[in-house]
């Protein structure tokens, strides 16, 4: 939420009627693609540091 009424400055009604596609492409904009999703090598590194597993 602080991004869409901050940053982005949009109005409540606008931004909880995004899509979160409509979202990303907005941050995107501002941030350029880094910022929204992590590399192929930074997840696979994520996958490792924390596996999905049974944690019973």
């Amino acid at each position: 939420m602080a991004f869409g009424l901050g940053a982005l400055r949009l109005p409540p009604r606008d931004f909880w009627s995004m899509t979160p596609r409509e979202l990303a492409c907005a941050a995107e904009g501002l941030y350029g693609r880094a910022a929204i999703a992590p590399s192929r090598d930074a997840l696979a590194e994520l996958m490792r540091a924390f596996p999905d597993g049974d944690e019973t």
